[in-house]
């Protein structure tokens, strides 16, 4: 049985896809509530028609396409007009992802998110909403208190600059640790939207891949609480006991204020947008 905290958090939930998903979209359309918010990644094996034909189809199923955009992968500020007037020109510019993406070093003239921000590129192809990220669970290689300066000086900028924001965070494990996260950004006077990043449906043995590969913590007593064993790495997990608990502990903390769930599509879109629609319809 679901609470209604916990459907509340689900409520105008949002996908990710790659620009290699196409099929997965196609295949799992049918099964996702128009409208819904689908971010498009940004990675170094995708080019830029991949990227353009995601987003593209993202829209024309009657979703709303979030593209990403890798701060360090760009290589000119031309390489980021090309990209924005692009996605302009198929009506998909208005929101965007902005991170700073994983090359170590820049290929060029961003090194962050930020420099992105404070081009005064964006405005000029229409983007109105800017997501930016959070880190619920820290980051392996950012200090704490660097991530909160980022956080701070990205909101501020967005502010600055007239667009919206909306905060979207890497996946998580322990609700307990989303929980004090968002107490602590509204306590720095961020109000925007919050999205809590957790993995749908996926084989456990791939869930943990890629919490080791993101840094994500995955101690033996916060997997057995979201809902499976380090010692029993066999068959799949969903969020179902994450997205319950979380709920409940954000109802209990009114001051929490707009928080809603992404999902990390590791398992496929249609494993995905199935288990949301399972989930919410429990009564």
């Amino acid at each position: 049985m679901t609470t209604p905290a916990a459907r509340k958090l689900l409520d105008g939930f949002s996908l990710e896809m790659t620009g290699k998903d196409i099929p997965g979209l196609n295949e799992a359309h049918h099964t996702i509530p128009q409208g819904t918010k689908i971010n498009v990644t940004f990675l170094g094996n995708e080019d830029l028609e991949m990227r353009i034909a995601a987003s593209k189809a993202v829209k024309d199923f009657g979703f709303v396409p979030v593209p990403h955009i890798s701060a360090r992968r760009l290589q000119s500020q031309e390489q980021l007009e090309e990209f924005l007037g692009r996605l302009q020109d198929i009506g998909a510019s208005e929101r965007i992802f902005c991170v700073g993406g994983d090359p170590a070093t820049p290929e060029g003239p961003y090194p962050d998110s930020l420099t992105v921000i404070q081009s005064g590129v964006l405005q000029r192809y229409g983007v109105r909403e800017v997501s930016i990220a959070g880190y619920p669970e820290g980051h392996p290689d950012i200090p704490d208190e660097v991530l909160w300066q980022h956080l701070e000086e990205k909101s501020a900028a967005l502010a600055t600059q007239g667009l919206d924001a909306v905060v979207l965070t890497q996946f998580a494990f322990d609700a307990e640790a989303v929980q004090q996260w968002v107490l602590d950004v509204r306590s720095r006077g961020i109000e925007s939207e919050i999205r809590i990043g957790t993995p749908g449906p996926a084989g456990i043995k791939r869930l943990l891949g890629y919490a080791r590969r993101f840094g994500v913590g995955a101690s033996t007593g916060i997997v057995k609480k979201y809902g499976f064993s380090l010692t029993n790495l066999m068959g799949t997990a969903g969020p179902d006991r994450f997205m319950e608990e979380l709920g409940n502990l954000l109802e209990v903390a009114p001051a929490s204020g707009n928080v809603r769930t992404h999902f990390y599509t590791f398992g496929g879109l249609l494993a995905t947008a199935e288990w949301a629609h399972e989930f919410a319809a429990q009564h």
